[in-house]
């Protein structure tokens, strides 16, 4: 516990910059000046500048987390995450099967592109993702004839799973790197974010493809979009699922 607490007492290391880089100005203020308000101007100054940049960061940050849509990916049930990934998988150009809820020997998805036929553990976590899903994705191998796994949350992993995973030659996609895929696609509009991602059922798939109008849904106001499902092309609300109004093309 005592090590835990040191550990997180421990300044950032650019934090540990600025408020030397605070210090130096301070200092070097007053020996020139033999002024503490200059000395405390020039302190104040260095911190005022790390305080915009901060905040120019921290907005860029949240622009980006807003883009790749990751907060209502936050809000998911464990199957309408699994098949949002499979949208996003097939939009990076592999052929997915998501396997059935109960019984699924291991692997929520299976993919395959070329001679790659991966399985996958899905894990919509609000916590650390541990060991048993390594180990499930690692045991479904052989059960669908793969040639690797991977485990992909919303989340991160504990230092066990972490660990278990490289012995196991297993991929462990994180939040960060889930994000990174999603912008990746995001970028050419192939999917947009999870409110593009529909509730499938077992008569009708929807595509994953959308094409932008300039029609605005008549309940919400949010741009139409033209989608694709097995009954033909049909206009939908772009803010999906928070409002699930439909227009004939």
């Amino acid at each position: 516990m005592a090590k835990r607490r040191r550990k997180k007492e421990e300044l950032d290391p650019l934090q540990a910059l600025v408020l030397l880089l605070m210090l130096g100005a301070g200092f070097g203020a007053y020996k020139l000046t033999n002024s503490f308000i200059l000395a405390g101007a020039a302190f104040g100054a260095v911190m005022m500048l790390y305080a915009i940049v901060a905040i120019s960061i921290a907005r860029k940050r949240n622009e980006r987390l807003k883009r790749s849509g990751i907060a209502e990916i936050d809000k998911m049930e464990g199957r309408q995450f699994e098949k949002y990934l499979g949208h996003l998988l097939e939009a990076h150009g592999y052929k997915v099967t998501v396997t059935q809820a109960a019984g699924d020997f291991g692997a929520d998805l299976v993919i395959a592109k070329g001679e790659q036929r991966v399985v996958i553990q899905a894990k919509r976590y609000s916590k650390n993702v541990g060991i048993k899903a390594v180990q499930e994705a690692q045991a479904s191998i052989a059960h669908y004839s793969a040639s690797e796994a991977w485990v992909i949350s919303n989340s991160g992993y504990t230092e066990a799973a972490i660990i278990l995973a490289k012995s196991n030659a297993v991929r462990l996609i994180d939040r960060a790197e889930l994000i990174e895929m999603i912008l990746k696609i995001n970028a050419d509009r192939s999917i947009s974010t999870p409110h593009s991602v529909p509730e499938q059922n077992n008569t009708e798939k929807m595509s994953t493809k959308q094409i932008r109008t300039e029609v605005a849904c008549a309940k919400c106001g949010q741009p139409l979009v033209r989608r694709k499902s097995a009954r033909g092309e049909f206009l939908g609300c772009s803010s999906f699922p928070k409002c699930r109004h439909t227009e004939a093309v």
